[in-house]
């Protein structure tokens, strides 16, 4: 009897999972609604629509947090209660996730756990390190390769790694994402304008304006609250506050992606700094990031047309080849010896 494969990129903001059998890929926000702290009201997709406008009775979270699961019950009941869906997820099914290098064995262990314990009746887990299944899923042949370097800027983290004939060389877990971007934009706005906005009005804002490229637009008009009389209005939001914003934390995740280079050994450096940055995750998507980076790191910069599903894709490349790629992969329990035979 043919049994089903999954492949699971959870990430902080958006958890992304390919289904074998319809050859398929969806995605969901990773996040859930609380009623009175004790009931789940909404998870997914559906919780996200009440972000920042819930009344006060209703708290909306995110389970994961800097790459990691933060709060495994709420994610385990986000998990359940996506598999009630119509999503066609089934029993006994067998699933690859995606994992940080960089984070403790414990750490490890929930994702694991996450999986094998839910109502998804897990056949078997397997796990691979993200940066893997990053590279595979941006078309690097990660087994051949001397030596390239994956950076992957997602929404609560950045995930560095250097590759090197299917090995994980080096790996550093930045906690520096979109959500890092977006609240340094809301405190420069609170602190030289008395203004108060959202998280999402500054993503948008983000967005928008990006780096330093060029644009029509010099400034925008969004909703907020004076902080002097606590009474909502709108006001300008011009470019140069929002690029200010921006200058520090992607100043420093650049020294971090210099410094990793650096510390490389020669031999695989040299290698790197033929093949460039592969540059993936959501934040990939932000205007001139990639110009950005490669102006201060002094490396090329490459990125992909939906670099947001890299890992994703590359989880569908291992488990569709799983002859070739399946000692990239292992297990955290006995019982996933068989997966993908």
């Amino acid at each position: 009897m043919f049994r089903n494969i999954y492949g699971l990129d959870l990430g902080t903001y958006e958890l992304k999972v390919f289904d074998k059998k319809r050859d398929f890929i969806w995605k969901e926000k990773n996040i859930i609604a609380r009623k009175d702290k004790e009931f789940l009201y909404a998870a997914g997709d559906e919780a996200w629509v009440m972000f920042e406008k819930s009344p006060d009775n209703i708290e909306v979270l995110f389970p994961m947090q800097n790459g990691v699961i933060a709060r495994f019950h709420d994610m385990q009941c986000l998990l359940d209660n996506l598999l009630k869906k119509e999503r066609p997820f089934s029993g006994g099914a067998e699933y690859l996730v995606a994992v940080p290098a960089d984070v403790t064995e414990v750490e490890k262990r929930a994702f694991y756990d996450l999986v094998y314990h839910s109502s998804a009746r897990a056949k078997s887990v397997r796990i691979v390190e993200r940066g893997i299944a990053d590279a595979i899923g941006f078309g690097v042949n990660v087994q051949r390769t001397e030596g390239i370097l994956i950076v992957n800027m997602g929404g609560g983290s950045t995930d560095i790694s250097v590759l090197c004939q299917g090995g994980m060389v080096m790996n550093r877990l930045l906690k520096l994402g979109g959500e890092h971007l977006d609240q340094a934009i809301q405190n420069l706005v609170r602190h030289h304008m008395g203004f108060l906005i959202g998280r999402r009005t500054a993503e948008s804002l983000r967005q928008d304006f990006g780096i330093f490229e060029d644009v029509d637009c010099k400034e925008i008009d969004v909703t907020g609250r004076n902080l002097k009389t606590g009474i909502p209005k709108h006001r300008s939001i011009p470019v140069g506050m929002v690029r200010t914003a921006l200058k520090e934390p992607l100043k420093e995740c650049a020294a971090e992606i210099k410094a990793m280079f650096d510390r490389t050994p020669p031999v695989i450096r040299s290698a790197v700094e033929k093949n460039g940055i592969c540059l993936t995750g959501g934040l990939a998507n932000l205007k001139e990031l990639s110009t950005y980076l490669q102006v201060s790191t002094g490396l090329k910069v490459r990125t992909c047309t939906r670099p947001e599903l890299c890992v994703v894709e590359g989880l569908r490349t291992i488990i569709q080849d799983k002859r070739n790629y399946r000692e990239l992969t292992y297990s955290l329990s006995d019982e996933g010896s068989r997966w993908l035979r």
